[in-house]
C-alpha cells in the first residue's frame, strides 16, 4: 500500500483540521497564540477557523492548515476481530449446546465514574446502534451494577454471581483514571481466582486503545461505536470454545 496524505480541498494538499482549547482568554493575541501552537505542531500555514471564548480565561478554537507529513498504512497496528458476529440466536444456541447453563455476565462502572450511558448501550434490553443489548438473549443472566462500583464490589458480585465475563465501562480519564481503574481492576480478580477460574475480563471505552488488553492484564478491550452484538458474540466465541477445549 502506497503512503498517503491528508486531503483537504484537493487531493494530497495535506490539509488537516485541528480543535483544542488554551487557557487564555478570547482575543486576536489568543488567535497568534493558538497559530503558533499549530506551527510548532507541523501545520504551515494555518489558520484558525473558529474561536470561542469558553468561560472565563479560556478559548477554544478549530485551526485549518497544510501538513507535510505522509501515512505509511502497512506500517499501522490495529486488532482485527477474530471472531464471527453471531445473531442472538446463534448465539443462545452457542451457549446452550456448550455450556448447557445460562452465561452469567457481571457488568458496571468503577471507581468514581458516573457515566451509564455506555454500559447501558451494552447491557440493556434497548441496546444501541439497532442492536439489543445482551439482557435481550435468552441464554444470558446479565448483572448490570451501575455507576461507582468499587474494584472490591465487582470482585464480590463476579464471585457472589458465578460471573463467567466481567464487563467494565470506563469513560472518565482525566489523569489515565481508565487506566488506572483498569489495571486496579484485572490485578484484583488475578488476586482473587486462580487462573483457570477467573473470569473473562472486558473493558471499554472512547479512549481506550485496543491493543492495550495485555497491558491492561484484560482480555479485550472494545473502543468507540462498539455494538451489544460485537461484545455478546465475542464473550460467547470465546467461553464455548475455552469449554469445548
Amino acid at each position: 500500500m502506497s503512503l498517503i496524505r491528508p486531503y483537504g480541498d484537493t487531493t494530497g494538499d495535506g490539509m488537516v483540521q485541528l480543535s483544542f482549547t488554551l487557557p487564555i482568554a478570547h482575543s486576536k493575541v489568543a488567535e497568534g497564540a493558538a497559530v503558533q501552537l499549530a506551527n510548532k505542531m507541523g501545520m504551515d500555514p494555518a489558520l484558525v477557523v473558529h474561536s470561542k471564548a469558553m468561560g472565563e480565561g479560556f478559548t477554544f478554537f478549530v485551526v485549518y492548515g497544510r501538513v507535510n507529513h505522509l501515512v505509511d498504512p502497512s506500517t499501522v497496528e490495529v486488532v482485527e476481530r477474530d471472531y464471527p458476529l453471531l445473531t442472538p440466536k446463534e448465539a443462545n444456541a452457542a451457549i446452550k449446546r456448550s455450556l448447557r447453563r445460562r452465561l452469567v455476565v457481571v457488568g458496571g462502572c468503577i471507581g468514581t465514574d458516573a457515566h451509564t450511558v455506555g454500559i447501558d448501550a451494552i447491557l440493556n434490553i434497548k441496546g444501541f446502534a439497532g442492536e439489543k443489548g445482551l439482557e435481550y438473549y435468552r441464554e444470558l443472566k446479565v448483572v448490570n451494577l451501575g455507576a461507582q462500583v468499587s474494584v472490591p464490589q465487582l470482585v464480590e458480585a463476579a464471585r457472589e454471581e458465578k460471573a463467567d465475563a466481567v464487563l467494565v465501562s470506563q469513560v472518565v480519564t482525566q489523569r489515565d483514571a481508565h487506566l488506572l481503574n483498569t489495571r486496579e481492576m484485572s490485578a484484583a480478580f488475578r488476586e482473587a481466582y486462580p487462573a483457570a477460574k477467573r473470569p473473562l475480563l472486558v473493558v471499554g471505552g472512547p479512549r481506550f486503545d485496543e491493543t492495550m488488553a495485555g497491558e491492561l492484564g484484560v482480555d479485550r478491550v472494545f473502543t468507540r461505536g462498539t455494538t451489544p452484538g460485537e461484545v455478546a458474540s465475542y464473550i460467547v466465541h470465546r467461553l464455548t470454545n475455552r469449554t469445548a477445549s
